[in-house]
């Protein structure tokens, strides 16, 4: 295995995150990142995945700005070309991010033809080029979100490959989605579900490059399983359990940061929402694009539908304000 290069041989210099929150497009905006640090304040968020040309030819300001109470941030990029993506991660650092990621994990048709995500396992050196033109270009970690293949290139000696070949250009963490990913003939969505996960792949990873952080993600949704992975790896991402149920979150800095300070009640968490929801709303933001993101706070408590409901049927009206939140709360109590 090629696991020879200097670069393998030191000790990892990023500080490595026991829980984070995965990049999910259209869901992990700002507004959702600032209600999830209020339940935990360690967990690493993730951006939504911006590519490289909305950064440099769009509306960059859109794309990158966020509240400084959602650090540790990471941004995630997507990209191929080396130089546009070291001169974007300089915009990042300027922007203040802690981190950077590389989004070779998404087989959507748009970003395969935009000859980016998923589709860039096949080309590990150009994936590498990426790598080491950022790291050149930054001083704040570059990390790689990948799958454990792709289409018939799914082998572990092919996925081997793939990690020596990046590593070795200088990237010290990789967060694998334990499925592969088949380029044609299923949806983003059905690359979410119907490849098997393959938990043991991404197991035997760390084993064989103990010296990196492996994260792991896909498919977990519990406390219990993720102290399970951790037995193994490094860390572990959760995308769509946190969405559905955020306040999971709530649990993470005792259970995997040792920090022991009082939880939040879940009511304490929407009245903490206020004077950000205020804000947000004499800025121009509709009470919606904020609350969308709330819809599952009381996942499996009494009155989650009626919360659900009210905020559905509220929180899109002209002049909705912080009281359509307050009125969701009383149906909770």
């Amino acid at each position: 295995m090629l696991k020879t290069n200097n670069h393998l041989c030191l000790v990892s210099q990023s500080k490595t995150h026991r829980f984070s929150v995965a990049p999910m497009l259209d869901w992990t905006d700002t507004h959702c990142r600032y209600f999830h640090r209020l339940l935990s304040q360690h967990a690493l968020l993730y951006t939504e995945m911006v590519t490289c040309g909305a950064i440099l030819y769009g509306n960059r300001q859109q794309h990158l700005q966020f509240n400084p109470a959602e650090h540790p941030l990471v941004l995630q990029l997507g990209g191929s070309d080396p130089n546009q993506l070291a001169q974007c991660a300089q915009i990042a650092e300027q922007y203040g991010y802690d981190e950077i990621n590389l989004n070779i994990g998404c087989p959507s048709e748009r970003v395969q033809n935009g000859s980016f995500g998923a589709c860039l396992m096949a080309e590990p050196e150009l994936v590498a080029a990426c790598v080491a033109a950022m790291r050149q270009a930054v001083n704040i970690p570059i990390t790689v979100k990948s799958r454990i293949g792709i289409d018939e290139r799914d082998s572990y000696p092919e996925l081997v490959e793939f990690i020596s070949t990046v590593a070795n250009a200088g990237c010290e963490t990789f967060i694998v989605h334990a499925r592969k990913a088949w380029l044609s003939g299923l949806s983003p969505k059905q690359n979410r579900e119907i490849p098997p996960l393959r938990y043991d792949v991404v197991r035997e990873l760390k084993q064989d490059f103990p010296q990196l952080n492996i994260i792991i993600n896909g498919g977990i949704s519990t406390l219990d399983a993720i102290h399970e992975h951790l037995q193994y790896v490094d860390g572990v991402m959760l995308g769509r359990e946190i969405y559905q149920n955020p306040y999971l979150l709530a649990e993470v800095d005792a259970q995997f940061y040792a920090d022991q300070q009082v939880i939040k009640s879940r009511k304490e968490v929407v009245l903490a929402m206020l004077p950000y929801v205020e804000q947000q709303l004499q800025n121009g933001v509709r009470l919606n694009s904020i609350v969308r993101h709330m819809l599952g706070l009381f996942h499996g408590m009494q009155g989650a539908r009626a919360w659900r409901r009210h905020l559905s049927e509220n929180a899109t009206k002209p002049g909705a304000d912080k009281s359509v939140l307050l009125q969701a709360l009383e149906f909770t109590q």
